[in-house]
């Protein structure tokens, strides 16, 4: 019989394994790859912009550079996931299992965007991405649904970052990982758990930002994919919004 720490591992490594899926037929396709970078940093762009006020905010700001940096970020993770694809094993091994939760929903996340951003990119128009190019490019995607679930698993890694601050425990265990993370190559996995806790720890509660983020990402769901141009009648809505 299969133990759960098995499982864990042949789930996050099919995440990884689609990652590098989406990223070889990228390169294997002229024009496509770099279109990708563009949406990536497209969307990061549309990110701050949407979220500007919580940038701004001293209680919220670091929570929202977190999402802005890891979450939305345009880099790429190409070699710190070649380093957790080796390092799996070890991750579901030493790290607490709410934590090796974590960890695979970051992967399907990291996995259903690479998805989404590649069909986005062979959509949008050659050269810089557009407002009305953009909103085209996710009609015409028709992937809604997937849309709706990336917003869930960022929503929910945020809501367990936050619940992990209320665990004296967890966060203790988490510290005493530093060095078996790191000589196990697992230094990168560990410095964004830290930081992700220290972020939304020094919030005191994330319900109010994770509220204020999720209202936001679902109105402009909503009008992207409204077929009426909303854009041009109503410049305060969501779209209208988009650098």
């Amino acid at each position: 019989m299969r133990t759960h720490a098995a499982a864990s591992a042949d789930r996050i490594l099919a995440h990884l394994e689609q990652v590098q899926k989406e990223r070889a037929s990228r390169q294997a396709a002229p024009g496509w790859g770099p279109q990708v970078v563009r949406l990536k940093a497209y969307q990061q762009a549309r990110f701050a912009r949407t979220h500007a006020d919580l940038l701004a905010d001293r209680r919220y700001a670091a929570a929202a550079q977190f999402f802005l940096d890891d979450l939305y970020g345009p880099q790429d993770f190409g070699e710190r996931d070649a380093q957790f694809v080796r390092i799996v094993p070890a991750l579901v091994r030493l790290f607490p299992a709410e934590v090796v939760a974590t960890v695979g929903a970051l992967a399907e996340l990291h996995a259903l965007t690479e998805s989404l951003d590649s069909d986005m990119a062979r959509h949008l128009p050659a050269g810089d991405v557009t407002a009305s190019g953009y909103r085209a490019a996710w009609q015409a995607t028709g992937r809604r649904p997937e849309r709706e679930h990336q917003i869930d698993l960022v929503l929910g890694l945020g809501r367990q970052l936050d619940h992990f601050t209320r665990s004296r425990l967890l966060r203790q265990s988490l510290r005493m990982m530093r060095g078996p993370a790191r000589a196990a190559g697992l230094a990168a996995l560990q410095t964004f758990l830290e930081r992700g806790f220290d972020t939304f720890g020094a919030m005191g509660g994330a319900s109010e930002f994770l509220a204020r983020v999720e209202d936001r990402e679902r109105a402009l769901l909503q009008a992207l994919f409204e077929r009426r141009v909303t854009e041009a009648t109503n410049p305060s809505s969501p779209l209208g919004q988009l650098p």
